[in-house]
């Protein structure tokens, strides 16, 4: 979830947020004059205790404000930083060699910081691949599908839940899955469609996103709702270990339940389904 850097209300309730990760403004979320009163205050909230993961969302590398930015939060510890508008591999790099500096300097263990690099440009969705795979920090690809919009010249309304956006969101998913890191889909930007929400985080969760961004505290709960194991799934996630615990039990390398055939990826799947739920079983 962003929470602008600026606004002390909104960064002491992130600190209690539903959310698994709050990413804590200093981009797009804090206008040009309140940069640097913003970045006193995220690196002041990060000495405080959160129950999310707290990134923070630094300026691009391409900007005035980017060296600002890493050496005023660093020194606080974040658990990662997200960068935006990366474009290649080389945008990365250079973060990692200034963290891995400041890491140094502030005596914080070294790569303890992540970097969630957020693809937002048509050259960045085709070199996303290579982005994913570019350093050892990188931990996740995140869509920043309102930018990429902006670039490729779509309306201000979507339609079909970011249908237009098809393309690009499997692209993102399959460069994050083939790097074995995460991938975030973009935000919902109509708050009051809450309908619309829904299927767009149902729309994410089926083609494969690790996760959800939002800007607002109203969409985690449905995010969570939606990116959790449905009871649907746990049963049949159930049926399926059982059934081929009985069959290795066997001697059997597959099984047949209500008419498919369920082989070790079937298990596999379902076993990672129980696990998210909490109900690890062997492999």
């Amino acid at each position: 979830m962003f929470v602008p850097g600026n606004r002390e209300r909104f960064l002491e309730k992130a600190a209690s947020s539903d959310a698994d990760c709050v990413l804590l403004d200093l981009e797009d979320g804090v206008l040009p004059e309140h940069k640097a009163e913003a970045r006193a205050m995220v690196a002041e909230a990060l000495r405080k205790p959160f129950q999310p993961q707290r990134f923070v969302r630094v300026n691009a590398v391409a900007t005035s404000w980017f060296e600002e930015d890493l050496a005023a939060v660093v020194p606080a510890a974040p658990d990662g930083i997200c960068l935006p508008k990366v474009e290649e591999p080389g945008d990365v790099g250079r973060v990692a060699a200034l963290l891995e500096r400041l890491e140094a300097a502030h005596g914080l263990e070294p790569g303890s910081i992540g970097i969630l690099a957020a693809i937002e440009s048509p050259r960045a969705v085709l070199g996303a691949a290579e982005i994913a795979r570019s350093h050892r920090r990188l931990v996740g690809l995140m869509l920043g599908a309102e930018d990429l919009a902006l670039e490729i010249g779509l309306g201000t309304e979507r339609v079909g839940e970011a249908a237009q956006l098809l393309f690009a969101r499997s692209f993102v998913v399959f460069a994050a899955a083939a790097a074995r890191v995460l991938s975030v889909d973009g935000v919902f930007p109509n708050l009051d469609d809450p309908e619309g929400m829904e299927r767009d985080a149902l729309t994410a969760r089926r083609l494969g996103f690790s996760a959800k961004s939002t800007f607002n505290p109203r969409q985690v709960e449905v995010i969570n709702r939606v990116f959790s194991p449905q009871p649907d799934e746990l049963a049949y996630a159930r049926r399926v270990a059982d059934a081929f615990e009985a069959a290795q039990a066997r001697g059997d390398a597959s099984v047949a339940l209500g008419g498919q055939l369920v082989d070790r990826p079937i298990v596999l799947r379902a076993l990672r389904v129980l696990e998210l739920a909490g109900e690890p079983r062997g492999q």
